[in-house]
């Protein structure tokens, strides 16, 4: 049975003593509150990497994930992350290829794969994003873009390794606008990615596969996009940085 997850991706958001308090309240009411089996994932700035997770040990639902790592192992590369340093400080999961750093930073699916793979050889497991634009969505592209960067970011791991990978679908046009993609919108991407991995690793694979849904979730629409039978979860933003909201959020599930 795949793993349900709900991600909070905080972004460049909190300086270090906000970070560790917002972490303490939702390790807290985790703990009180979230009776199913639902992996938590915290996805704090770098500076907060180790104090948050040094927090979460206090529960073994709670685990830490890095916002983004190097695509290279180390050297003279000023201001990069590797995968090794994120493991490192006790993260178990790393998010790679977010639209943001796609769209604003340039990275494309050779370094995501690129990315993914060193992750892979660290240990960490790998939060794949992929998802379209507006414009590729209007012009009837989405299908073809997805399947774009599944082939060149995922398809060349072997069946042990993409068995280690959780996947996000985000569509770029509901990334922090407040819109986010209807249940049937969701559902029906969701079930095209499993079907691409079904049709490249076989069924076992595809089924145990986690596939979550990342763009304006919130506790008002995180029930009718979770009840998808292809919606594992999400991957949560803006939402996670309000406690209260995010831990609603996961009660979803």
């Amino acid at each position: 049975m795949r793993k349900k997850i709900v991600a909070g991706n905080w972004k460049m958001n909190t300086d270090y003593p906000q970070g560790l308090w917002l972490a303490s309240e939702v390790v807290n009411m985790v703990n009180d509150e979230v009776l199913s089996n639902v992996t938590v994932i915290l996805a704090p700035p770098f500076s907060h990497l180790y104090g948050v997770g040094q927090l979460i040990k206090e529960s073994p639902k709670v685990h830490l994930a890095a916002q983004n790592c190097g695509s290279e192992k180390s050297g003279a590369f000023t201001g990069e992350v590797s995968a090794s340093m994120v493991k490192s400080v006790g993260a178990e999961y790393v998010i790679i290829g977010h639209s943001e750093r796609r769209h604003i930073y340039g990275e494309n699916n050779a370094m995501v794969e690129r990315k993914i793979k060193l992750s892979l050889e660290t240990g960490l497991y790998p939060i794949f994003c992929c998802g379209e634009t507006l414009n590729e969505r209007n012009s009837g592209k989405h299908f073809q873009v997805i399947n774009s960067q599944l082939e060149e970011a995922l398809f060349e791991l072997t069946e042990n390794e993409i068995s280690r990978v959780v996947i996000a679908y985000e569509p770029v046009w509901a990334i922090g606008t407040g819109v986010n993609a209807t249940s049937h919108q969701a559902q029906e991407i969701h079930h095209f990615i499993r079907n691409s991995i079904k049709e490249k690793y076989g069924e076992s694979i595809s089924d145990s596969t986690s596939i979550l849904y990342g763009g304006s979730c919130n506790s008002k629409n995180a029930k009718e996009l979770f009840c998808n039978p292809d919606v594992d979860g999400g991957l949560i933003g803006g939402a996670s940085l309000k406690s209260r909201e995010f831990v609603d959020i996961i009660k979803m599930i």
